[in-house]
């Protein structure tokens, strides 16, 4: 079995993005890059680029799914409501394709990878590693926090396919440990 899964963290100024693909147990990075978009002055052309720029890649890369982090809270409404009409434009990209697309909000992600929604963003980064053949090089921020996006819809898929009724992507108060999911996810961990 084989499936890919792209992940986007949206953002105004820089998004990240990710190819997750997976063959039976074993999973690997396609691709992990952000668009960056600061030398770009008008908020309207950068919700352009973002666009046409998500349309490329699943046009290129062929993912059967998407997942896109959803912004959850800030201290400037204007930061957020840009970074709103960044997923927007993000989602909006992926639905165009005819794609499913899933949020996810951030303490979920980070629950999916290292068993604790509050665990900090270099203990995500240090989980991916060891989990994934990363690719060679740093990866930016915004990158990895597509690939973690990418992560959990992998994770939650699972399970989904697993149980019957809704999807619950957005709940991030269920009990669970990281030794909880390496007992449930043998083949995703690397020694």
């Amino acid at each position: 079995m084989s499936k890919k899964i792209l992940g986007v963290d949206p953002g105004s100024r820089a998004t990240g993005y990710a190819v997750l693909v997976q063959e039976n147990t074993s999973y690997s990075v396609e691709v992990c890059d952000v668009l960056r978009m600061t030398k770009m002055d008008s908020h309207n052309d950068r919700l352009q680029y973002i666009f046409e720029e998500i349309t490329k890649l699943i046009k290129k890369h062929q993912p059967d799914e998407c997942a896109v982090e959803t912004p959850v809270y800030g201290v400037d409404p204007l930061a957020m409501l840009k970074l709103g009409r960044a997923q927007a434009a993000a989602i909006l990209a992926i639905t165009n394709q005819g794609i499913p697309v899933a949020e996810y909000y951030p303490k979920m992600v980070k629950k999916a990878i290292t068993g604790n929604g509050n665990a900090s963003k270099q203990q995500v980064a240090f989980m991916l590693d060891k989990m994934l053949n990363m690719p060679e090089g740093k990866l930016s921020q915004d990158a990895t926090d597509a690939l973690s996006v990418a992560w959990c819809h992998f994770t939650h898929a699972d399970r989904n396919q697993n149980q019957t009724g809704s999807k619950k992507m957005h709940q991030n108060n269920s009990k669970s440990s990281w030794a909880q999911f390496v007992e449930d996810n043998p083949g995703r961990v690397k020694g």
